[in-house]
């Protein structure tokens, strides 16, 4: 069913950009150090119009110190970023760090104290009354218009800076670590205002987590940095379900990496020289059979909607299984098998 759009959102949509085009954003061989240190080692991507990109890694991966390169806050050795057919100049070529058109919120945000909301937000706003209401609504914070800074909540604060960024009708929007600091209510908050941002005000984002995990029901596309380099780019199935390295799969939570010689009994007809990896809810515990493998139950952690148990192989590897009822005890003899037919190798 297509979304009703107030004629407020399409104010916006109208300020920041008409159609959406290809090559939006074009990122190429940009190379960082600092202290001797390479921090970014030739990365390159493309963002198309419209798109939600989320970059995620280990920390010390490079992920902050290329999105300021990409808003023009941060200076590359060699590389270039080009937005919108223009090249994005670094804080060595400018007096007025950014680029026109890019709003780039940090995880350090700065909001004026002891000023009234609204004020704030009149500041280089560039969007009708109706069209900033609107945005206002969709940030949450509509009611604290007539409030002080210093009368705000940290969350309540991120928010406004947001709000504050976007009433200049940005084209492109950069978020560097926005979970961060956040208590689980406001990070909830926020993950529902960024969604609606995207999706209401159809505005190209970039974004980084900490948490990983968080980006996977949000982003179009993920890119997955390790030491200053992008290692896998795909959609959020692809790099949950089918990582390229255990690198990758470590950063989105809890995975089993079987042996070949355990991969030949739960998989006969697998792919011989490579290690099989499922995901907890890919794997079950069975009463026996030719493709299971016995094991001792360890440990029983509970999540809530579900039970990750930890049970020991023969050959001193620890599984991971999910399971929806705890219908095992610690010590408990079990055997383990696959849990349908979709497998990844690496």
């Amino acid at each position: 069913m297509p979304i009703f759009v107030p004629r407020s959102i399409l104010s916006f949509q109208q300020i920041v950009k008409g159609k959406a085009h290809m090559d939006f954003l074009n990122v190429s061989g940009i190379i960082k150090s600092e202290k001797d240190k390479t921090i970014l080692h030739g990365v390159d991507f493309q963002v198309d119009e419209l798109e939600k990109v989320a970059i995620v890694g280990a920390s010390g991966a490079g992920k902050s110190t290329l999105l300021k390169i990409v808003a023009g806050l941060s200076q590359a050795d060699e590389g270039a970023v080009f937005y919108d057919g223009s090249r994005v100049k670094g804080v060595d070529e400018k007096l007025m760090p950014g680029h026109p058109g890019i709003a780039y919120l940090s995880q350090h945000f700065e909001l004026w104290n002891n000023y009234r909301v609204e004020d704030v937000l009149s500041y280089g706003n560039k969007l009708p009354e109706d069209a900033a209401m609107q945005l206002y609504r969709i940030c949450r914070i509509d009611h604290l218009l007539k409030r002080y800074t210093s009368q705000l909540s940290g969350g309540e604060r991120q928010r406004i800076a947001m709000a504050r960024l976007l009433n200049g009708a940005p084209g492109l929007f950069i978020l560097d670590e926005p979970y961060s600091n956040l208590d689980l209510i406001h990070k909830e908050i926020l993950k529902a205002v960024i969604r609606d941002l995207s999706e209401q005000l159809q505005i190209t984002c970039l974004l980084t987590s900490h948490d990983p995990m968080d980006t996977l029901p949000w982003a179009d596309r993920i890119l997955v940095m390790q030491q200053g380099k992008i290692v896998q780019s795909g959609t959020p199935h692809e790099i949950y379900a089918q990582p390229l390295s255990e690198y990758t799969a470590a950063l989105f939570g809890p995975y089993n990496l079987i042996n070949e010689q355990d991969a030949a009994v739960l998989m006969p007809s697998g792919k011989p020289g490579k290690h099989l990896l499922l995901r907890p809810h890919q794997m079950r515990i069975v009463a026996g059979g030719n493709q299971a493998l016995p094991g001792t139950v360890q440990r029983i952690n509970y999540h809530g909607n579900c039970y990750i148990v930890e049970v020991l192989t023969a050959s001193k590897e620890v599984f991971y299984i999910q399971v929806a009822n705890m219908n095992v005890q610690k010590g408990s003899q079990v055997h383990i098998a696959i849990n349908g037919q979709e497998t990844w190798y690496i």
